[in-house]
């Protein structure tokens, strides 16, 4: 334990000295995520923000022709895209896209635990989304898929540093243990602070800071919505961890949205099919 606690401890104070070199938010992501929380998005907009990103363009076509998204015929432009999918679920598409770009490493086991982080990200945003849907919340559905996709950034900003502290000293330990024990007791905070550098809305900061806490505002259905998300994600394995006994069905949350035995089924169902994204 005392090894864990100088590991993070060293973490910590590099953050808190401002060392860190912090993750920039992707400019066209966040152009997206400006437009689609607007009462009436403006088709032009989004596909103007789309192409031209060419890395980002290239990737949301190569998405919306997964086999999660395909249809009989393939989508060649992200106007087409558009007409396809939705406005909505292409802006969607482009912030998963733009996001796993920062799940990266050149350390082999930061970027191995960096694509489950990723894949657990994924997993609760659209989690996220299904629920507002079931739950009839339409005016929660882009804001949820956002505060799921970035509530563990914390843990992402945990990794960065680790990185960068091993890139000054090569023997700076990096074991599975140590990353999981910082990340689990830093990302929290951490995440707020980040999420508040990016000058996020306070909505999604809240949901980084809060999504675990015992004590939260019962009245944050954004901070629910994300909660389950988060806990049926673990509960299947997408992700750090997979804990097959979580009972989803006896949280409070779950009360509060009145979600049945059977909706919480139709919702693994629908986080086996996230993992097509992710792979």
């Amino acid at each position: 334990m005392e090894q864990q606690n100088s590991f993070i401890e060293v973490i910590k104070k590099h953050i808190e000295q401002g060392n860190v070199v912090l993750p920039v938010f992707n400019s066209a992501a966040m152009k997206v995520q400006q437009e689609l929380v607007k009462k009436e998005p403006d088709t032009r907009v989004l596909e103007n923000v789309i192409v031209t990103d060419q890395s980002l363009s290239s990737l949301v076509l190569q998405m919306a022709n997964s086999s999660f998204y395909k249809g009989l015929v393939e989508v060649k432009t992200v106007r087409a895209a558009i007409v396809r999918l939705g406005m909505r679920e292409v802006g969607r598409i482009s912030l998963l896209v733009a996001s796993k770009n920062q799940f990266r490493s050149g350390n082999n086991r930061l970027n191995l635990v960096m694509r489950k982080l990723w894949q657990h990200s994924v997993g609760c945003a659209l989690g996220a989304r299904w629920l507002t849907k079931r739950c009839k919340l339409d005016n929660l559905e882009s804001h949820s898929f956002f505060a799921g996709l970035f509530h563990d950034v914390g843990k992402l900003l945990v990794l960065m540093v680790v990185e960068q502290l091993r890139k000054k000293d090569p023997k700076f330990p990096i074991t599975d243990a140590l990353l999981m024990e910082a990340m689990t007791s830093l990302h929290e905070t951490q995440g707020y602070y980040l999420m508040k550098l990016w000058n996020m809305p306070e909505s999604y900061c809240v949901v980084a800071r809060d999504h675990h806490k015992d004590h939260y505002d019962e009245a944050n259905e954004l901070l629910m919505l994300v909660r389950i998300a988060n806990m049926m994600c673990n509960k299947v394995g997408i992700g750090l961890r997979k804990d097959p006994t979580l009972m989803v069905s006896v949280l409070e949350e779950t009360h509060h949205f009145n979600l049945t035995e059977i909706d919480l089924a139709e919702m693994e169902i629908v986080f086996e099919d996230t993992a097509v994204l992710t792979r």
